[in-house]
């Protein structure tokens, strides 16, 4: 008997190509499978001001999981649904510890329409990646970027995440000592794009890809987890999948994880992988 199966996969090295967008053969193929009521959606750190853009054109039904579980994004409605938020002595705790490492991260409040982002960053300039990453996302529809201005005091109860991006000294010592002081999940790895070029995220407690993608498993009375990863902060997801996959390009803890390896990202292997599967 075929079983009722959750496609689940990351997006930044795992669906997207080496030019970071979905290909029109892998949006083809997942669109054609979603009318014939495949379940297929996506797991990412990204915020829906990025993946709304990503997923235009490519037809998927449930929920996306966004900013690594912190919230679900509804694509019908245009609208976050169950965000967690970091409690006001542990957003405090991780920005002095943060800056006492010279570490200034951006700090992601959501807006009082439950749609859009609102993003501080208190110093006025920028290192190298934290411009990189500012320049490619000014001017998005959901995100509003505030350099040079602390978070004001709203943010105490409604900051989704903390992202701060940079040389990996500086960022390993910070993420090493608060991870240590905190109940928040919290990970450093390195860029995808640029080893030398760490990130640092800071999400609410009990936060995880696995555990939004286990709770959207048993909403949508799924049978099934097939989860699809590269990097490291894949690996919870994968661990409670019923099937783990990683893309050739992933790091070789999360391919030692995965039960199957497939080719790399840039070859649809993602989207090729979830036609073969559910016409099996």
């Amino acid at each position: 008997m075929k079983l009722n199966t959750l496609y689940v996969t990351d997006l930044d090295g795992t669906l997207l190509g080496r030019d970071s967008l979905i290909s029109s053969r892998s949006s083809e193929i997942i669109s054609s499978l979603s009318a014939r009521g495949a379940m297929i959606t996506c797991a990412t750190a990204r915020t829906p001001a990025t993946v709304v853009p990503l997923f235009e054109g490519t037809v998927t039904n449930p929920p996306a999981v966004v900013m690594t579980g912190t919230a679900y994004w509804l694509r019908e409605e245009g609208r976050f649904r169950d965000p967690h938020f970091l409690p006001e002595h542990e957003l405090r705790s991780a920005l002095e510890i943060f800056k006492s490492h010279g570490v200034h991260p951006y700090v992601y409040v959501m807006a009082e329409d439950g749609r859009r982002l609102d993003v501080y960053h208190a110093p006025d300039s920028l290192n190298e990646a934290e411009a990189a990453f500012y320049h490619d996302r000014t001017g998005l529809e959901l995100k509003k970027f505030h350099l040079g201005q602390a978070a004001p005091e709203r943010a105490a109860g409604h900051t989704m995440l903390l992202y701060a991006m940079g040389h990996s000294h500086a960022l390993v010592e910070a993420f090493e000592e608060f991870r240590t002081k905190t109940d928040c999940s919290v990970f450093c790895y390195p860029d995808i794009f640029n080893p030398e070029v760490y990130n640092l995220e800071v999400f609410p407690p009990k936060v995880t890809k696995a555990a939004a993608v286990l709770k959207l498993k048993e909403e949508l009375g799924a049978e099934r987890l097939v989860v699809f990863g590269d990097n490291l902060n894949d690996l919870p997801m994968l661990e409670v999948a019923d099937v783990a996959v990683a893309v050739g390009n992933a790091l070789d803890e999360v391919k030692a994880a995965a039960d199957i390896v497939i080719e790399p990202n840039y070859t649809d292997s993602v989207a090729r992988f979830i036609e073969s599967d559910f016409n099996n």
